[in-house]
């Protein structure tokens, strides 16, 4: 942790250290017990050395922001008692495409140092990363007490590692597997499961491809009886939805898979009556077809459901009417915009307690609807009025206004994280024709406790001299297709000062602002840049100045290293903060300069 001037007791603060060493160390230790988050506890291990030590032993849970800003042994030579583990590897850019296959992000030497060192290790969770089936089957034979396994956005592994993490792992109480790229589906890892399994307590399988083995999971469920999550995938039959709902009542989550089959009266009896009998259930997620005979069986738990999630279902704004009605309790909402405005303007009227509203784009035609989808900045405004607990919102729209954004800054002045997708590019205000500027600008001038923010559409440098002075409490920044200079980003990067983590691409930013803020980037987890004005030069000398930086230079079709042009620019650039030095694992295409 780099010096700081702040970090040295005062007089007063030199007396109170020397106070608390007269304590005994198993006080101070279960007084560090109430600090959870890393900042509290980083904060005080540099108070004096015996808090430093204390913090050293009782630090049982780490995350990792980056994979590539310290080495494994460090982490754990400093933190040996480690049970918990948190990793992320990709940059966050990668859910979209923009980091290339082969980039990096490998588990396995994490994996490999944590058997050596933290053979107690009872959790762990990997996103964005390569997980192979040597890496699961390592954890699963490494650690005897392994208890929780989630692995969010990652990829390299097959049925055989999840079968290595079934039969070997005893004491399994979660197993996460949500939006993974599976290399292969065709095993039958339920199975791997002992039949004196009983410990499950959280599954999920919601998002994986593949035939599943509905006996086998019928059994596995009866099984568990503290099973409280399960989220299935779509080869789950809806006839065998009941049965699982009356073998687990005690559900507090769950996924349901296809909701569609042909109409039953019979079965439309069975599911209606078992989803009655899961009075705990909180959180619903399903693949849901349009005009499904069985959507109404859903009613019946409405009013006790807190998190909903369709954005895997095609439901239309008629049917997700009559739906949400039924649920005046949501707090945490994701759709497809087949909801349009008037499922929205539903959604403002009967849910007064939503916290979290996601709208995520459709492929309509993949789903055989013909008329256009209705969904503009109207639903937006209607929710931002009618919610008044709304703090985070995820929009994708087609188009958006000034006075649109003006009243949702008016109305929801408590946002912590906004993030706006205009999906056309330089979409501009379209009943006057002018940037987002104003629009933007107000949101970040009303919203004191904004942490993280997307902006999309027509902006200039304005709206950027805007956010580096009123946003001072922002964390992350996405922009794209923004700006008309260099001088965005210096606003950005002189202005901001809670920034970490800044993703940028396709916009004019480049050398001069990159490199007059150098020191800022220090201060920072990392920059994203594609797209931009950024050259091989300028990030050599970044390099150079800011040698605790890594500088990645990402070229995938500019030929070998020693042709790349001094003044030619770069297609991707990745900055970070690292105490590991260069990364030994990177493609040809990535040059650490």
């Amino acid at each position: 942790m780099p010096f700081s001037p702040a970090a040295v007791p005062s007089r007063r603060g030199l007396q109170c250290v020397a106070a608390a060493e007269t304590l005994p160390c198993e006080v101070w230790e279960h007084v560090f017990s109430f600090l959870s988050s890393d900042p509290d506890r980083n904060a005080v291990s540099i108070v004096c050395r015996m808090f430093h030590r204390i913090d050293r032993f009782s630090r049982t849970k780490i995350f990792i922001p980056n994979c590539y800003a310290a080495k494994p042994s460090v982490v754990f030579s400093r933190f040996p008692n480690v049970r918990r583990l948190w990793i992320k590897g990709k940059p966050h850019f990668a859910d979209f495409n923009l980091v290339p296959d082969g980039w990096g992000g490998s588990a396995m030497e994490w994996v490999r140092v944590l058997i050596e060192c933290c053979p107690m290790l009872v959790e762990l969770r990997f996103k964005r990363m390569v997980v192979t089936d040597e890496c699961l089957e390592m954890v699963a034979k490494g650690f005897k007490g392994f208890q929780n396994l989630g692995l969010v956005s990652c990829e390299g592994f097959t049925c055989r590692g999840l079968a290595a993490i079934a039969s070997n792992c005893r004491s399994l109480k979660e197993l996460d597997l949500t939006e993974n790229d599976m290399d292969d589906n065709a095993g039958n890892w339920l199975g791997s499961f002992p039949e004196t399994s009983t410990s499950l307590v959280s599954l999920n399988f919601f998002s994986l491809d593949g035939e599943v083995n509905a006996s086998i999971l019928e059994q596995l469920v009866t099984r568990c009886k503290n099973l409280k999550t399960l989220r299935f995938n779509r080869s789950v039959c809806l006839n065998r939805l009941a049965k699982i709902l009356k073998l687990a009542p005690q559900l507090v989550d769950l996924g349901t898979g296809k909701l569609s089959a042909d109409p039953q009266p019979e079965l439309y009896s069975e599911l209606k009556s078992a989803f009655s009998a899961c009075k705990g259930l909180k959180a619903l997620s399903g693949i849901w077809q349009p005009s499904s005979f069985y959507l109404p069986a859903v009613y019946t738990v409405g009013n006790v459901l807190e998190t909903l999630n369709l954005s895997y279902t095609c439901i239309e704004s008629s049917e997700f009417v009559k739906l949400i009605k039924c649920c005046p309790n949501v707090r945490k909402l994701w759709v497809l915009d087949f909801v349009e405005d008037e499922g929205l303007e539903a959604v403002a009227s009967s849910c007064r307690f939503l916290q979290e509203l996601r709208v995520f784009p459709s492929e309509s035609h993949l789903y055989g609807v013909v008329h256009p989808i209705s969904l503009t900045e109207r639903g937006l405004v209607a929710v931002s009025a009618g919610c008044p607990m709304l703090h985070s919102v995820l929009y994708f729209c087609h188009q958006m206004t000034n006075a649109a954004l003006l009243a949702i800054a008016k109305n929801q002045p408590n946002f912590t994280r906004f993030r706006l997708c205009v999906i056309e590019p330089h979409a501009p205000d379209y009943v006057t024709q002018q940037p987002l500027d104003a629009g933007f600008s107000a949101i970040v001038k009303s919203c004191k406790s904004l942490r993280r923010l997307s902006v999309s559409g027509l902006l200039t440098d304005r709206v950027f001299k805007s956010i580096g002075k009123h946003a001072n409490n922002l964390e992350m920044l996405s922009i794209a297709f923004a700006g008309d200079s260099d001088a965005g980003l210096h606003y950005i990067l002189s202005g901001c000062k809670s920034l970490r983590k800044l993703e940028i691409r396709d916009c004019p930013f480049g050398d001069k602002a990159l490199l007059a803020n150098a020191a800022k980037l220090e201060t920072m987890r990392s920059l994203w840049m594609s797209s931009c004005w950024v050259s091989l030069g300028a990030c050599k000398l970044l390099a150079q100045k800011m040698p605790r930086l890594n500088v990645e230079v990402i070229n995938e079709d500019a030929g070998p290293r020693d042709r790349w042009p001094e003044d030619g620019y770069v297609e991707k650039v990745y900055i970070y903060r690292s105490l590991a030095g260069p990364r030994s694992d990177a493609p040809n295409y990535v040059w650490t300069v």
